[in-house]
């Protein structure tokens, strides 16, 4: 690409609402399924996707979006293959940070912490939820590894939808779950002239500590 592309002019600014130390819940969790409802009621096609950041031993970051499959007080979950780089990357520094992004209320919300597999079982429940072509993608991919061509990956599902003509495709224990249990998490409304409301959830023992941040 020859030259600068410039996008110094774009902005937008952000109207959608505001937020108050008044409007918190005195647990992030609660707060965190207030804002997922509203995120859907105000239609987001996708409101469980999260951008999931992770480093290895070496320190080079990457991101990538999943979805949020499900969480309690213990963390939140979701399930990919093991031998992605994600996957490597966690058996190497076990911790992570994700981001939800609802752009139709000008919300983010961030979350940081430790990340632990969660047990087989769980994996077995929810893979056996999915759909048939999930499951036949998820046992042909050897998610992050590279491949001749499109065809290639489409015989291989193939070659399995043939093997296991009753829909009972195995799982490769590859294939898990994951729980980033979080220390942090932070809630970001945007507001007009970028002075935006920032709140965070430390965590202090087995309580949470509420901070408001400057923008």
């Amino acid at each position: 690409m020859d030259g600068e592309i410039d996008h110094r002019a774009t902005r937008r600014d952000f109207r959608a609402g505001i937020l108050t130390r008044t409007d918190l819940a005195a647990d992030p969790w609660q707060q965190m399924q207030i804002w997922l409802e509203q995120a859907a009621a105000a239609g987001n096609f996708d409101p469980t996707a999260m951008a999931l950041a992770t480093a290895g031993a070496d320190g080079h970051p990457s991101v990538r979006f999943v979805l949020l499959k499900h969480f309690d007080s213990r963390g939140i979950c979701w399930y990919s293959d093991s031998r992605s780089q994600k996957g490597h990357q966690l058996d190497e520094n076990p911790h992570a940070a994700v981001v939800f992004y609802w752009p139709e209320l000008d919300r983010q919300l961030r979350l940081e912490g430790a990340v632990s597999r969660l047990p087989d079982e769980d994996a077995e429940s929810y893979f056996r939820q999915r759909p048939v072509g999930s499951r036949l993608a998820a046992a042909a991919s050897e998610q992050s590894q590279e491949i001749a061509d499109r065809a290639s990956l489409e015989a291989r599902v193939a070659d399995l939808a043939t093997r296991y003509a009753d829909g009972y495709v195995p799982r490769n224990p590859a294939w898990c779950g994951y729980r980033l249990s979080p220390i942090r998490f932070e809630f970001w409304q945007g507001r007009s002239n970028r002075l935006h409301d920032r709140f965070a959830y430390v965590a202090a023992g087995h309580t949470w500590h509420i901070q408001r941040l400057m923008p």
